[in-house]
């Protein structure tokens, strides 16, 4: 499959850029995870879909993709910017009342719970922060070593006065220093920097602070921004080839993570980086801050004012596919009913696909439809346009259906091929009508299955087991009736 020339919008660059893998087939992707400190949200999903996608295509075209996705459980700190303010985990659990790591399991579980519901590939490797304190202080140390780090009560700070002077700091984002800096209110830990810019490799723990480590610094924890660069190093090598997150991570948190990784190791560690966009309500960002967040457990059961009714999992995969990754999706009840109508045409295509019969000689262009669908994918993802190129594939199918075209053997067969890679292989969509049905036949067999074991025990005398089935099958809904023949069942 790698005969397709895929491009990527290069964040670093500005441009959309042919992607050329560092040592193919072989791809190395890092992505930015949650903090779990808090409920999955939709702007999570955003981003986890964003690259599964990104992952599930690499795959495709035939590269072998090591995945690494890291979950933050240490040192993201209240403000982002200064590196001050209260741990989030920490806090969380001050709150709650828990251990930090019972709130990282449990929030942790609830993200990988949200993720398999949406059908969101796990990455290849799932590392820590906490798992990598000794990595973390290793690069800390080479910073040091190279003279663009300082160390200030029990602190280290990257001295990012002396970066700018030799390299561009803001260049992945477009930011001056110098308007960071004017625009820089005054901290009570600046008097411990040399520049309110400088960010924190490790931060002193004071007493209350219940995650701390032993360092050759003194006692303390590593800085958020930190991280990233450790795992994405020690996973997938000094220099790798996609580091993607969300656009709020844009800044401060992956021009740090290119100013302490290009001093430690003496050039930047990555060729592309990609950014999602935002989810907005009421053309207004979403965020925790501005209290405007939707958990993917409310949009599932419905359960929040902004909705009407409970939304499945896939029409909420399917919005966040009907828009361009790099531009902003505003939520909404609306937009959520039409993607849920999208997704149900598109399935009842793709069943209508399956129950055609070739008739002759084609009249239908599916190579057209086939290379369409590719180059949407193959300039930049862009799973918007291929999806409206489904669309018109499902107008086709409607049109053979009702005899008013017809198709040959060769090319319903390339059709039904397409569709069922384009639907589930890439775009990750299940067809939840036909998992809701294999469910129910399932559970009809288990029915027979008991009804069957209770006819061996009345047969052998056994009726206290006979009844212990039929009435327990009772208290479920299912109403069993003896017969001549054997029995009879239905549900209430």
């Amino acid at each position: 499959m790698m005969q397709h020339k895929f491009y990527i919008y290069n964040t670093l660059t500005r441009k959309e850029e042919l992607f050329k893998p560092i040592n193919p087939p072989h791809v190395g992707l890092y992505v930015c995870g949650p903090t779990v400190y808090d409920d999955p949200h939709l702007g999570h999903a955003r981003g986890a879909v964003t690259f599964d996608i990104l992952f599930r295509y690499l795959k495709h075209l035939g590269y072998k993709v090591r995945y690494v996705r890291n979950i933050t459980d240490v040192g993201h700190l209240e403000d982002e910017l200064h590196g001050e303010g209260e741990d989030r985990i920490a806090k969380k659990a001050k709150l709650e009342k828990l251990e930090p790591m019972e709130i990282v399991q449990h929030y942790s579980n609830q993200y990988h719970k949200s993720m398999d519901l949406l059908n969101v590939l796990p990455p290849s490797i799932e590392p820590l922060a906490s798992g990598h304190i000794i990595e973390q202080q290793e690069l800390i140390q080479k910073i040091l070593d190279n003279g663009f780090a300082y160390i200030a009560n029990g602190s280290v700070y990257f001295d990012l006065d002396k970066y700018s002077k030799k390299y561009n700091y803001g260049r992945l984002s477009g930011r001056k220093v110098e308007d960071l800096i004017s625009n820089t209110r005054e901290l009570g830990g600046k008097k411990e920097k040399k520049s309110a810019l400088d960010f924190a490799l490790w931060k002193k723990a004071g007493s209350e602070h219940i995650m701390q480590w032993s360092s050759k610094w003194g006692r303390g924890f590593p800085g958020w921004h930190l991280e990233c660069s450790v795992m994405g190093i020690k996973y997938l090598g000094e220099r790798y080839d996609i580091h993607g997150g969300g656009l709020d991570l844009l800044f401060p948190h992956h021009e740090c993570e290119i100013a302490q990784s290009t001093v430690a190791l003496g050039s930047d560690h990555v060729n592309y980086w990609m950014h999602n966009n935002m989810i907005t309500i009421k053309d207004q960002k979403m965020s925790k801050s501005l209290k405007n967040t939707i958990n993917l457990d409310e949009l599932f059961t419905g359960n929040h004012k902004e909705l009407d009714k409970a939304y499945s999992p896939m029409t909420v995969r399917f919005f966040l596919l009907q828009a361009h990754y790099r531009s902003t999706l505003d939520f909404s009840n609306e937009a959520l009913q039409a993607a849920e109508k999208g997704l149900e045409r598109l399935m009842n295509g793709f069943h209508a696909l399956q129950k055609l019969k070739h008739s002759g000689k084609s009249k239908v262009d599916v190579k057209e439809l086939k290379s369409s669908c590719y180059e949407a994918m193959n300039h930049d993802m862009n799973s918007a346009v291929a999806i409206s190129h489904l669309f018109d594939g499902v107008r086709l199918i409607n049109s053979i259906k009702d005899n008013n075209e017809s198709i040959s053997k060769q090319d319903l067969e390339e059709l039904k091929d397409l569709y069922n890679t384009f639907i589930f292989d890439i775009l990750g969509l299940k067809d939840e009508e036909n998992v809701a049905a294999a469910d129910d036949e399932l559970n009809n067999e288990l029915v027979k299955l008991l009804l069957n074991i209770r006819a061996d025990a009345k047969n052998k005398g056994d009726f206290n087991t006979a009844d212990k089935i039929r009435s327990q099958l009772n208290d479920l809904g299912i109403t069993v009736k003896d017969t001549k023949s054997g029995f009879e069942w239905e549900r209430k």
